[in-house]
Formats: C-alpha cells, structure tokens, sequence
C-alpha cells in the first residue's frame, strides 16, 4: 500500500521553493498547520527528515536536495496526464510551456509552432524567450517543459538533443574602415584584437559560442559594449559603432539589404548547435512529442543546416 501522496509532494516542493511553512500554505492553499502536519507525515512515510531549521526558515538537507527533482518529476507527470485526459475528453487544447533563447525564438521557431498548428491545431504552445542560461534553469526548475538553446548545455539533469547547426559570422558596417580594409585583404588577427566588439551579456548562448570561437585564435575580447538583445547589436553595428559576431540566421535580412556585410578573415568558420534540451528522464507527452516532430519537419532555412554536417 503507497503511504505517499501527490499532496504530500506539493507541499514538500512548495517548502523547498518558499523556505517556509507559512508561505507555502499560502501557494498550496492550506492552513500552517495542516501543511507542517503533512510535511511531517511525508517525512514519517519516508523514514528521513527533509529539511534543517536555518533561522525561522526551512532548508533541504541531502535528502530532501535528493528528493526535491523526483518530486519534481512526478506532479509533473501527474499534471500531465490530468491535462492529457481532460482535455482530450472535453476536446479542448492542450497546453506545451516551452522557453527559447533569443535567436531560436525570435527566428527559428515561428515556422516550427506554424507547422505545429496545422498539424495538431489543439497543441498550444506559450512560449518564453530568455537567455540561453534562464532557458536552462527553467527547464531544470520543471517551469517549462522543453527548451531550446544555442551553443552548449552545463547543467546535470538536463537531455540535450542536437537540433540544427547555424553559422556565427564577423558583421560590419559597409562604411566600417575595417569593411573597407577587409575588401582588399583579409582581416588577420591583430586587426581584430584591435577591433571595437559590441557582445552579449554573460550568460547568453551567442557570448559563449563567440568567445569560444574567438579566444583561441584573439586570446582577448575586450567589449566596447555589452547589449541584452543580438538584434540590438545588429543595429547597432549597422550605425558603425562597431564589429560584431553574430548568427547569420539572425543578420540574413540585413546582408541581403547590404545594411551589414560579412568581413573576410584569416580565421576558420566557426558553427554552433541549436538544440532541444528536457530533464532527463522525462516522458514525452503526445503534445510535447509533436511539438519535437514539428521541430525536425520540414527543411532548414538556408541560414541553417542539418547539425550532421
């Protein structure tokens, strides 16, 4: 017989996420008493204590930091299939969390989530854009249900799946001196160290992947400037305030539009991944596995090629 209930669960990671029992009978929609009693019956289930009292706050010990992702893990999967039956019964939509980083969600996925629709037009998909480091914590935090990042995955716990492979590309201004010099001869390396580099946050996939791709060969990278949005530093290198290295999926209008142009240089190609990453272990919902299919359908951009190139 289970001594263990859904309930229980909740309560435990409405603790660990608020520190108190107070604050979690408030997001739980219990009285204080009932939640610590249930808290306690948890524990007792479990034969171990969960939580050391830090102050007047509650904070996991090794077995609750242990417990918390499988807790996690299973109102998930419980949510899930609340949400599969009950709105396959009533026929309504099914809901996807789904985070991005900039470039996938500004540029790739608008044609994946169009596929999706005419596909299976009861999946909806609420997207959220950040940096490639929140989309990998809301992944980890079970706040979205799938995420796509560009360049690498650090964090344990997470599946990463290799989607699509994009190009970063060296962009200037035609009226740059660098665009003018780098027309007759390509850029070598002492010219780029001098260069001013506008550059992403920390944090952000595209910084990673550029000093990544850059700082073997420059072994430096100073910023002239750090901006929160690729489109913003493609505007801004557009007005010459500087070189950048950028997706091209992303600065593809502009090369057309002969706004930017890529400089010539002495330096290697440089690629990174796009990828699909969930929790490890997670079950794929039948929503979430169309969302997955609608992502590898169709053909690349040409900005983009298969990653098994």
């Amino acid at each position: 017989m289970l001594h263990l209930t859904l309930r229980q669960f909740e309560i435990f990671c409405a603790v660990a996420q608020s520190g108190t029992t107070v604050a979690a009978a408030e997001a739980v929609a219990l009285s204080q008493s009932a939640t610590s009693a249930a808290l306690q019956q948890l524990e007792q289930g479990l034969g171990v204590q969960l939580f050391e009292r830090v102050g007047k706050r509650l904070v996991l010990n090794d077995a609750g930091r242990a417990l918390l992702p499988q807790a996690l893990g299973v109102l998930e999967q419980a949510r899930g299939i609340e949400q599969t039956f009950s709105a396959r019964a009533a026929n309504m939509p099914v809901r996807l969390r789904v985070a991005a980083s900039t470039t996938i969600g500004t540029y790739a996925l608008p044609e994946v989530l169009a596929r999706l629709a005419r596909s299976h037009p009861l999946v909806r998909v609420d997207l959220q854009i950040a940096n490639t480091q929140e989309v990998g914590e809301a992944v980890l935090a079970m706040e979205v249900d799938m995420g796509l990042i560009e360049g690498s995955s650090h964090w344990q716990g997470l599946e990463v799946e290799p989607w699509l492979r994009d190009e970063l590309v060296i962009v200037a201004s035609p009226q740059d001196p660098l665009a003018e010099q780098a027309r007759s001869k390509p850029l070598g390396v002492a010219a780029l160290r001098k260069a001013a580099w506008l550059l992403r946050e920390a944090g952000s996939g595209t910084r990673e992947m550029v000093e990544h791709a850059l700082l073997p060969h420059l072994h430096q990278l100073p910023a002239a400037a750090t901006l929160g949005s690729s489109e913003a530093i493609a505007r801004c290198v557009e007005q010459g305030l500087g070189i950048s290295c950028l997706s091209r999926v992303l600065v593809q209008s502009q090369l057309q539009a002969r706004a930017l142009e890529i400089l010539p240089t002495t330096l290697p190609r440089m690629w990174r991944n796009f990828s699909l990453v969930q929790r490890a272990g997670k079950r794929r919902s039948p929503a979430l596995q169309a969302f997955v299919d609608a992502c590898k359908a169709g053909e690349p951009s040409a900005a983009q090629v298969p990653n098994t190139l």
